[in-house]
């Protein structure tokens, strides 16, 4: 089976072919936002178009993906379905420098399926997206366990915090905005547009006992730099075991939630004010925004029903209750993991917006917490953000945001490639975010002139004339990759397929096969093999490849075909008949293939 490695090759093997080969707080505005609705769930079109509409959006900031109305998705829907048409959308209109937020809607998937503890690899859509920026610069990040945050301050001072811009950062903060219902929702909006710079800090300790101490600690931490900034007036530091409680409106709470068995309760009795933000110590509650039954209330693992699979408190009560701003998580997170209000809270008081306040005070990406909220919300906000202060223009030479270009090519040239042919292929990929593939031969051709080692611009040309039926010229292009890379097999099982299927020299094409599925032992690799024996007569030798490569991968068509026709060849009718069934089941549009006709007509 011919391989496109630029489309169909597992991303992971793809890899190694190219490795071949504040002070004052500023803020930003609608330009730097990405809007993203699923359009599955009625409710996330209403939210989005609301909000695009009240945050004055540009039109076209917005990707509108089709994926599950489920609160978890699986891994491999994430890559397809949420982050691939994000980053096509970025790539399309060239703004992964100038888009600083994306901002998800309800109806988005909540969490990225997986296992759970620390080396566990599930995680929050939300937080799997920050790395989308890294991704499509080439950077590598584990699927397992939690990654470093750089934006997280930890010990140091707020003064030491900088803006959030292109320039000092790769990554994308993610909020979204969600709650029980659409209205809730609608009212979190407005909110975030009209902030009140009005409230007192409510910081809840669980003040009972030395378990999760880190947690009060943090809190009497937050309520020591308030108090040294001038916010002390502000700050209701509630150390005894009583729920937290205040006639006064509140612009930001953090407690323990259910987790202190004085606040096992959906309403806390408090006012927020506008543009008010917070967070709990609570391990579950971003598990769900759907909403529970009026009777339900939270409670301890010996205590009442669980909702949603948790006994815990749930986010959406805040938002309920009017909060603006609030973190959660969607699995167990650890307590060290959790947002620290000793530097939320001093941010957001010092012109930081939303999500600068929560990424400012996250110790870890890639993991369990969402940031429910808009981002652009910032009542203490000093002034904004010129372009120029974000981001640079386009690189004239790869025709991608300048930035973006340096750092992508940063990673490129650390296989030790010639940066002038790297910029001609980033140039071409630029153009072809743009849907503009006009130029791609000569840029390609140019590229490999300079940097034969150049396997991915190698490959792509390859691609280009099988596309055109020039396979000469792709054979040739094949055969300049195992000429500085003679283990590629990628390049090994393309050729082989190359010369037997389309130049009709299976025996020249046999060694190749056979050396391809050593070095690449895959079903698809198989496959080729298989044909080629085939193609020699071989079949009893195919049958049992294509019978293992079938059995990995049980719905390829190619394959499928491939075993159908040699179990005909091997008179074994009932087993060809099923697999072609099985080619058209997979793909009905298949039946109109010639060898498709050809093994129908053959097992009449």
């Amino acid at each position: 089976m011919f391989l496109n490695p630029l489309r169909k090759f597992p991303v992971a093997l793809f890899a190694l072919a190219v490795v071949g080969a504040a002070a004052q707080a500023a803020a930003q505005t609608a330009d730097n936002v990405l809007l993203v609705i699923n359009e599955k769930a009625p409710a996330s079109t209403q939210i989005g178009d609301y909000y695009l509409k009240k945050r004055g959006l540009p039109q076209d900031h917005v990707v509108r993906i089709q994926t599950v109305v489920t609160d978890t998705v699986q891994r491999e829907e994430y890559d397809r379905a949420i982050e691939a048409p994000i980053a096509a959308w970025l790539s399309r209109h060239s703004l992964q420098d100038k888009i600083l937020y994306i901002v998800l809607t309800k109806g988005v998937p909540l969490r990225v399926n997986g296992t759970a503890g620390l080396d566990g690899t599930v995680a929050s859509v939300d937080s799997e997206l920050t790395l989308l920026y890294g991704k499509l610069v080439g950077r590598q990040y584990p699927i397992v366990g939690r990654i470093a945050n750089p934006l997280y301050l930890d010990q140091k001072p707020v003064g030491d915090a900088k803006p959030f811009t292109r320039f000092a950062s790769e990554l994308y903060l993610v909020t979204r905005l969600d709650g029980f219902s659409v209205a809730d929702v609608l009212k979190l909006i407005d909110r975030g547009s009209a902030p009140s710079q009005d409230g007192r800090i409510v910081l809840d300790q669980k003040g009972s006992t030395f378990d999760d101490a880190g947690g009060d600690r943090w809190l009497d931490e937050a309520a020591t730099r308030l108090r040294a900034s001038g916010a002390g007036d502000r700050v209701l530091l509630e150390m005894t075991t009583a729920a937290a409680s205040t006639p006064d409106p509140v612009l930001g709470y953090y407690s323990w939630g259910s987790n202190d068995r004085t606040n096992q309760l959906r309403r806390f009795g408090l006012t927020f004010s506008p543009g008010a933000i917070g967070g709990m110590f609570v391990s579950t509650d971003g598990r769900t925004f759907q909403e529970p039954p009026a009777d339900w209330k939270p409670s301890n693992p010996n205590g009442g029903p669980q909702f949603a699979g948790s006994f815990q408190s749930l986010a959406g009560d805040l938002i309920r209750d009017g909060i603006t701003g609030v973190s959660a998580h969607v699995a167990e997170p650890y307590l060290d993991a959790t947002i620290r209000p000793q530097i939320l809270f001093p941010a957001y008081l010092a012109g930081f917006n939303l999500a600068e306040s929560f990424y400012l005070a996250m110790p870890f990406l890639s993991w369990q917490t969402v940031i429910v909220g808009d981002p652009l919300c910032a009542p203490f906000r000093k002034n904004v953000l010129r372009p120029d202060e974000i981001a640079k223009d386009l690189d004239p030479e790869t025709e991608l945001p300048a930035l973006f270009a340096a750092r992508r090519l940063e990673v490129l040239v650390r296989g030790g490639l010639k940066p002038e042919a790297l910029k001609l292929l980033l140039k071409k990929d630029a153009e072809n975010g743009r849907e503009n593939h006009s130029d791609d031969e000569t840029l390609l051709m140019k590229a490999t002139e300079i940097e034969p080692r150049l396997t991915v611009a190698q490959f792509a040309l390859a691609t280009l004339y099988e596309s055109r039926n020039e396979f000469d010229k792709a054979v040739d292009r094949y055969r300049r990759i195992l000429a500085v890379d003679p283990q590629n097999g990628l390049a090994l099982n393309n050729l082989a397929y190359s010369l037997a299927e389309r130049l009709h020299q299976p025996k020249d094409a046999l060694p190749i096969a056979e050396k391809a599925f050593r070095v690449l032992p895959q079903p698809i690799v198989a496959d080729t093999l298989a044909w080629v024996q085939h193609l020699l007569g071989d079949d009893r030798t195919a049958a049992p490849l294509l019978e293992r490569a079938e059995a990995a991968m049980p719905t390829n068509v190619d394959i499928l075909v491939h075993a159908g026709i040699v179990h005909a060849a091997l008179h074994d009718l009932v087993r060809a008949r099923k697999e072609l069934d099985a080619a058209l089941k997979a793909d009905p549009k298949a039946t109109d293939r010639d060898d498709v006709k050809a093994l129908r007509d053959q097992l009449k």
